[in-house]
């Protein structure tokens, strides 16, 4: 891990390659083979290293430092929760957009790639885990979509409260904001939209990665004139299609 672990702990103190190999005492080509791992320091070096950086050189050699910013959370009814946090040790809100769904769902529990997720902050947070998610479509009218949903991580399905709404991430479905149900007696979820033209439909408790509950939302847009210009051209469309099939009847 020596490599990785230098040019880490260099890059976050914002030095130079240069400013770093004069701090050692050695040549900047010196320091640039240490980082691509074609040579190795001494021993004297290597303790000249780890005092530098306060750190052990056991540490140093064993274990990937750019993980120090992570952490993972273990839940056995869930899935594993890879979170960042910030320099005193806060939880990150992390950004996840449309874009970005595909590889959320491949990568959630890589701490890499949750480490570069865009990140806000925002102050006087209840104590938890939080991530936000960008919504499309109009199921969850009024709030439209491009809103961001700021959520809480849920630890397990069995403390879902029924009629609440939360970002659902599966595999079959990606990711859904939905009033949910806990259907226990079937071990599963029944999802809800907000918008009554947005029929149930359930998803089975093992098709579940995560859950994060509704805490706040941010909207870009007039909310109330956009549920209405939506909620008109829904009707005009089902009024279109509607006239179409009474003509085909006749």
């Amino acid at each position: 891990m020596l490599p990785d672990n230098l040019k880490y702990l260099r890059k976050k103190r914002n030095l130079s390659q240069q400013e770093l190999s004069s701090d050692f005492n050695i040549p900047r080509t010196t320091l640039g083979d240490y980082e691509r791992g074609k040579t190795e320091p001494n021993l004297a070096t290597l303790i000249k290293i780890s005092e530098y950086f306060d750190t052990s050189i056991d540490h140093l050699i064993k274990s990937r430092l750019s993980h120090d910013e992570l952490e993972i959370v273990n839940d056995s009814k869930l899935k594993i929760l890879a979170i960042s946090v910030d320099s005193h040790n806060n939880g990150n809100i992390e950004l996840v957009d449309t874009k970005a769904e595909a590889g959320y769902l491949e990568s959630y529990q890589d701490p890499e790639y949750i480490r570069d997720l865009p990140k806000i902050a925002i102050p006087q947070l209840t104590e938890g885990t939080y991530r936000g998610f960008e919504i499309t479509g109009d199921s969850m009218l009024p709030l439209e979509s491009g809103s961001i949903i700021i959520s809480q991580y849920v630890e397990s399905i069995a403390s879902l409260k029924d009629d609440r709404t939360y970002i659902i991430v599966s595999k079959s479905e990606g990711l859904v904001y939905k009033r949910v149900r806990n259907d226990k007696a079937n071990q599963r979820l029944i999802l809800i939209s907000d918008n009554p033209l947005y029929l149930p439909y359930t998803l089975e408790y093992q098709e579940v990665q995560e859950i994060w509950q509704y805490h706040a939302s941010l909207t870009f847009n007039d909310t109330h004139a956009g549920y209405h210009q939506s909620i008109e051209a829904k009707l005009s469309e089902i009024k279109s299609k509607l006239e179409s099939l009474e003509e085909k009847l006749t």
